[in-house]
C-alpha cells in the first residue's frame, strides 16, 4: 500500500516528495511514545483511531502510539506547538485560525469527506426541498460554533436574512427540539443525529437531515494534522503513522469487520447502547467514504479553499492564509 506525502521545506524553496511501503520503514521515534490527540471523546465517530490502537495497526508499524481522547479544553494544534502531541485531529477552522496566528501546522489527511454537522427536522411537520424553505422557520445554532457559520452561509445562498427566520441559541439540552419549540436543530449526523432519530421514531415521528453539502457548502470537518517540523525532520515516522492509521480506518469501515470493530469501540464507549453504537457506525461510513472509490483520508483542496473563503467573509479571520500550501497529504 503506497502512500505519499509532501511537505514544504522550512525555507519555502520547494517540496520534498516522500514515499513509503506500509510498515517498511523503521520510524525515527523507535522506542519513544508518540502522542495522538483526538478532537472528540472516544465514540463511534473515531472508530478508525480506536482500531489503529487496539487492533494493533500502530504496533505492526513499529510505533508506540498513545491515542488520547479529546473534548472540551483539548486542542490538538496547541498541543503540537507545546510539544505535548506529535499528531492530532483538528477541524479546518481550527487549522485556518492557527495558521493566521503563525502556527507551524500541516494537514496530513481529511477524515470526513462530508461534514457530520447537519440539521435534523421532523419531516412529517416540515418539508425542506430547497434552502428557500427555511424562510419563516425556527432554527437552532450554536453561537460562535461552526454550525452558526455554516447556517449563515446557507442563508446567504438562499438570499435570506436573519429577519426571514427565527434563530435560537443551542446548548447541550435537546429539550427545545423535543418540545417542538425549535424546528430545525443542529446535530452531528453520526452521533446525536442517530440518537434523536431513534428517540423520535419510537414516538412515531419521522425525521430528515439538512446536509449543507447538498447545497454546495463544504465546510471541512476533522482532519489529521502534525507540525511542519515533524514532517520535515521525521518523514519516515509520519508516513508510517499515516499508513497505519488509514489502514485501520479502512478496516473499521468495512462491514465485514463490524462485529469486531463495535466490540473494540464498546470498550472505550460503554455508555452507549449496542444498537445505537451500530447505527452510529452505519451513519459514519458514508461521511468518511462516500463511495467505494473514495480513498480514506483524501484531501479535498477545493473544500478547504471554500472553508477559508467563508471564514474571511464572515470575518472569522482578518485575511486569507492560503491554507492549500499546508495541505501535504494526498489530494483529489
Amino acid at each position: 500500500m503506497n502512500k505519499k506525502f509532501k511537505t514544504n521545506t522550512i525555507n519555502g524553496t520547494g517540496l520534498i516528495v516522500l514515499c513509503m511501503m506500509f510498515f517498511a520503514l523503521t520510524p525515527a521515534f523507535a522506542g519513544d511514545t508518540l502522542n495522538y490527540r483526538l478532537k472528540w471523546l472516544f465514540n463511534t465517530s473515531v472508530a478508525g483511531d480506536i482500531i489503529a490502537d487496539t487492533g494493533g495497526f500502530f504496533e505492526k508499524a513499529g510505533l508506540d502510539v498513545s491515542v488520547n481522547e479529546g473534548g472540551t479544553g483539548k486542542n490538538a494544534i496547541k498541543e503540537l506547538e507545546l510539544g505535548y502531541a506529535n499528531f492530532g485531529v483538528a477541524s479546518a477552522d481550527q487549522v485556518i485560525r492557527a495558521l493566521e496566528k503563525g502556527a507551524d501546522v500541516v494537514v496530513l489527511a481529511q477524515l470526513f469527506q462530508v461534514n457530520p454537522m447537519q440539521w435534523i427536522y421532523r419531516s412529517d411537520l416540515l418539508e425542506i426541498k430547497g434552502l428557500s424553505d427555511l424562510r419563516g422557520r425556527h432554527i437552532g445554532v450554536t453561537f460562535g460554533g461552526n454550525d452558526e457559520t455554516i447556517m449563515t452561509t446557507l442563508l446567504a445562498k438562499a438570499e435570506l436574512t436573519l429577519k426571514d427566520i427565527r434563530i435560537s441559541s443551542v446548548r447541550f439540552d435537546f429539550t427545545p427540539f423535543l418540545k417542538k419549540e425549535v424546528e430545525v436543530w443542529p446535530v452531528y449526523r453520526n452521533s446525536q443525529g442517530v440518537i434523536l432519530k431513534e428517540r423520535l421514531a419510537a414516538e412515531g415521528e419521522q425525521v430528515k437531515f439538512l446536509n449543507p453539502a447538498d447545497y454546495g457548502v463544504s465546510f471541512v470537518a476533522n482532519s489529521v494534522v502534525t507540525s511542519g517540523t515533524m514532517m520535515e525532520k521525521h518523514p519516515d515516522t509520519v508516513n508510517a503513522f499515516m499508513a497505519a492509521l488509514l489502514s485501520a480506518w479502512e478496516f473499521a469501515l468495512d462491514p465485514a469487520n463490524e462485529a469486531e470493530v463495535l466490540a473494540q469501540i464498546k470498550k472505550k464507549n460503554k455508555g452507549t447502547k449496542d444498537d445505537i453504537r451500530q447505527k452510529q457506525l452505519e451513519a459514519t461510513r458514508p461521511l468518511i467514504k462516500p463511495d467505494k472509490g473514495t480513498k480514506i483520508g483524501i484531501i479535498d483542496a477545493g473544500a478547504w479553499q471554500q472553508t477559508e473563503s467563508i471564514m474571511v467573509k464572515e470575518k472569522q479571520i482578518v485575511a486569507p492564509v492560503d491554507v492549500t500550501r499546508r495541505l501535504v497529504g494526498p489530494q483529489k
